[in-house]
């Protein structure tokens, strides 16, 4: 008798040790209570179209208005990694275009840079493909959304339009005319690196913040591009502020547009 009261003894010690180590903090967690990770894309239409297009994560539209030619939606919270981005028109719903990222370690025509990054910023242009401007491609950038220095403001450069040879840019604000990109190939940033695992960061670049005008040539004719030049004249570059400068093609032409990154 006295065995058996020892055995009932040492159990319900063991239970109670059992049921403590349940309610250590380490344990006590509600999953269901940690935000879900997310990765942020502004999605860009730079297509020779002027139809409005809508982006998707997969089956999800993402996008909730139709973006028009040369418009970027606010960055939106999309899934990250392995991730099919396609493009639907107006209020069709067959796929005008759809890349896979994520699938490639190091960046090729078909492959793409790896996907976008929780957490972290990114830019998809819809643009016309280089060796066929009547189809369409996907472009990828990651975003370097870092505070420019007292006075500066971030600038970056994309080159989406097909035919057009390399390009040099030149910014000129009251203290003289500087050049920012010197040979930007279509479908890539100023400064940026495709031949790694992703474009380089940005890449931005820091200029002093103020009235400026943007000058486009053709590298190899010194020409400037025949787009309209009002949408690059007297821009207003303020502090603490990033944009996107980017040319695409438009019905007949170039034109050039300017994005406003704001997380």
């Amino acid at each position: 008798m006295v065995m058996k009261i020892y055995q009932l003894l040492l159990l319900f010690a063991f239970a109670g040790l059992f049921s403590a180590c349940k309610k250590t903090d380490y344990l006590d967690v509600n999953a269901g209570e940690r935000p879900p990770l997310n990765a942020y894309i502004s999605f860009v239409n730079a297509r020779n179209s002027s139809a409005g297009i809508h982006f998707w994560t997969f089956t999800t539209q993402v996008t909730t208005t139709l973006l028009g030619s040369g418009q970027a939606s606010p960055y939106l919270p999309t899934t990250f990694g392995n991730v099919q981005i396609n493009v639907t028109e107006g209020s069709g719903s067959a796929y005008k275009v759809s890349r896979q990222f994520g699938n490639s370690a190091a960046y090729t025509a078909t492959g793409g840079p790896n996907g976008p990054i929780a957490t972290f910023y990114h830019t998809v242009f819809a643009a016309p493909q280089k060796s066929d401007p009547t189809k369409d491609t996907l472009i990828l950038f990651y975003d370097d959304l870092s505070t420019p220095s007292a006075g500066k403001a971030k600038v970056r450069f994309v080159h989406l339009a097909a035919a057009t040879s390399a390009v040099q840019v030149n910014l000129s604000l009251k203290t003289g005319t500087a050049e920012l990109f010197n040979n930007v190939g279509y479908g890539s940033a100023g400064n940026g690196d495709i031949n790694g695992s992703a474009y380089t960061l940005g890449p931005f670049v820091e200029v002093a913040a103020g009235t400026a005008s943007v000058v486009i040539t053709d590298r190899n004719s010194q020409k400037p591009l025949p787009l309209d030049q009002d949408k690059l004249t007297n821009i207003n570059l303020e502090a603490g502020k990033i944009y996107t400068i980017f040319i695409h093609n438009i019905s007949g032409g170039i034109t050039a547009d300017i994005i406003t990154h704001q997380r």
